[in-house]
């Protein structure tokens, strides 16, 4: 996909803080850490647009970055980077925030359309298979995405994405965001 603009937009915690419009939004969520922000500065051909750290729990807001793609009905929509689950570098207070922010922007957003879901190639844990049930409950399409495949040797990226998807009971894209390798299958 041939990406014309990208914006930041806001940072928020709570609706009233969401952008207005009516955009069509697609949410990225996974662990901290499994390479969210990466993803997303890769697809949108931007290094720094979504801020990006070795720091689990960098994202500690949704993220809202406005997309303009070349295609036949000129697309725009926008993603919104998530702060991730589990292990995080930061208080237990504000780990315990992140819940109900997320939960309420992901049960709430009317434009939300789906939910990109990532999560590392090496390891599946069981709050992956928690999120695609619920994201299923909600009605909302779902990507799911195993990322970081370079880490692992050729011969064994077939196996761990099998196993994944084995484990999330749903279709898995394998890419990495620092070689490119899938992204066109992200598309």
């Amino acid at each position: 996909m041939k990406i014309l603009n990208t914006e930041f937009i806001t940072s928020a915690t709570e609706p009233s803080q969401f952008p207005a419009g009516g955009l069509p939004e697609i949410a990225f969520a996974g662990r901290s850490n499994v390479g969210k922000s990466s993803l997303l500065n890769a697809l949108l051909g931007r290094k720094n647009l979504a801020r990006v750290s070795r720091t689990p729990g960098r994202t500690r807001l949704l993220n809202f970055f406005r997309v303009a793609a070349a295609d036949k009905k000129g697309a725009e929509f926008v993603f919104v980077d998530l702060p991730g689950y589990g292990y995080a570098k930061v208080s237990k207070a504000v780990q315990e925030q992140w819940g109900p922010m997320i939960e309420g922007y992901l049960r709430g957003r009317p434009s939300l359309r789906g939910v990109v879901l990532l999560t590392d190639v090496r390891r599946g844990e069981q709050e992956e298979v928690n999120l695609v049930r619920w994201v299923g409950e909600q009605g909302l399409g779902l990507v799911a995405v195993a990322t970081k495949i370079d880490k692992l040797p050729r011969g064994q990226r077939v196996q761990g994405i099998r196993d994944l998807e084995t484990l999330l009971a749903v279709p898995v894209i394998g890419c990495s965001a620092e070689t490119g390798e899938g992204m066109d299958a992200v598309w």
